[in-house]
């Protein structure tokens, strides 16, 4: 395999892409002039294998209904095996239109309407937006903080927030946007609450593949704590991991028979089926040709990370929660005694950066903003001068 060139700068704007061509509107910088570090894809083409597979689909130019696509369901088996040393049945996997369609399904296949559903915050913006769209209240659990900037789980105060409603717990794992890798310890904790409470458990495993070299190791939740598979629904996709996520695909994996076939039975009154292109392009990804581009990417994405943390932790008052896995750095701005308008217009008018606002990631989320680190080397080094000129009277 040549190795991926992830230093190419390719031009996204005017292509659709919501990343650079919806920042405008967003965010107000320009994407002739600004660098977009909000959404979560990344500005790298995916793996040759992946091109060849879209390319002989097109090739042979008929686009009919997809029947059952076999070599994706060996390639998603063969996947987990090799990379999480998870031994998944066919018969567990069920295809979902991307994670946010997958997670919004548990939402409303496993709980009611006026139901509570915990999630662990700040987390993944998209979680609550669909609890909420649901009919559901999002029950906001605050992570806490330890002495190395870490987010811990904070059991001993939780408990208290319990009302008796709550249905379902969904776990960020790795977290997004902190970055951590949970231990088997967490994991086995977060089981025994789901136990004791009769919760539903949603583990969103989308950045599993993308953990720093240094970092501890990603563990599966169906591995970490495998009697809770009777409430358990693990969500996986290549997506994130590819940079595929127009293709909307990902996996409800989902061993329990009773906990499937509801939700196959919901995915079947919906009319909900997988498309032709994403099948190819995750089977032609899960391949060891796919895992040797993770492997680079992942080497890549640790550099990026380490050039934007040294470049940050130089401007007082900013400090870079330590990345363990994800390509997506959680910067706190409170030390620098700004407001959250503040410190957001000089990211956003005088460094010209588009990145997420942390309140939309839930309680916490205040001082922070979330920047996407998965862009050429030369971005990021701009980036980080930029934002150095911003904060440039507190130096």
């Amino acid at each position: 395999m040549a190795r991926p060139d992830f230093d190419e700068v390719i031009d996204r704007i005017g292509t659709r892409c919501s990343k650079w061509d919806d920042m405008q509107s967003h965010y107000g910088v320009d994407p002739q002039t600004g660098i977009s570090m909000w959404v979560a894809d990344m500005d790298f083409r995916p793996p040759a294998a992946v091109q060849r597979a879209v390319e002989a689909t097109v090739d042979h130019g008929v686009y009919g209904y997809p029947g059952k696509n076999q070599p994706y369901l060996d390639a998603i088996r063969w996947w987990m095996s090799n990379r999480h040393g998870w031994e998944v049945q066919p018969d567990w996997i069920l295809t979902a239109a991307g994670l946010v369609n997958g997670t919004a399904l548990a939402v409303d296949v496993f709980t009611q309407p006026g139901d509570r559903v915990i999630l662990m915050t700040p987390v993944y913006h998209a979680f609550a937006r669909v609890i909420r769209a649901n009919g559901r209240e999002v029950a906001e659990f605050p992570l806490r903080q330890d002495g190395a900037g870490l987010y811990q789980m904070d059991w001993e105060n939780w408990a208290g927030q319990l009302t008796g409603r709550e249905k379902m717990l969904i776990l960020c794992s790795p977290h997004n946007p902190g970055g951590r890798v949970w231990t088997a310890e967490e994991l086995r904790q977060v089981a025994d609450f789901c136990k004791a409470h009769d919760l539903i458990l949603v583990s969103d495993e989308i950045h599993a593949d993308l953990v720093m070299p240094d970092a501890p190791r990603h563990i599966v939740t169906a591995l970490a704590a495998p009697d809770v598979a009777d409430r358990l629904i693990t969500l996986t996709a290549a997506t994130k991991t590819f940079n595929i996520a127009g293709a909307h695909i990902g996996n409800a994996i989902i061993a329990d028979p009773r906990l499937r076939a509801a939700y196959q039975a919901r995915q079947m009154a919906l009319g909900l089926s997988p498309g032709l292109f994403g099948q190819d392009m995750v089977a032609a990804a899960y391949s060891p040709e796919g895992a040797a581009w993770v492997d680079a990417l992942v080497a890549y994405i640790d550099g990026n990370r380490r050039l934007f943390d040294e470049g940050v932790s130089a401007i007082p008052g900013l400090r870079s929660m330590p990345l363990e896995a994800t390509y997506l750095a959680w910067v706190d701005f409170s030390g620098t005694g700004m407001t959250r308008d503040e410190f957001t217009a000089r990211v956003q008018d005088q460094a010209a950066i588009a990145a997420n606002h942390g309140t939309t990631f839930g309680s916490g989320g205040e001082d922070f903003l979330r920047f996407n680190l998965a862009t050429p080397r030369a971005r990021v080094a701009e980036a980080v001068a930029r934002l150095q000129q911003a904060f440039k009277d507190l130096q």
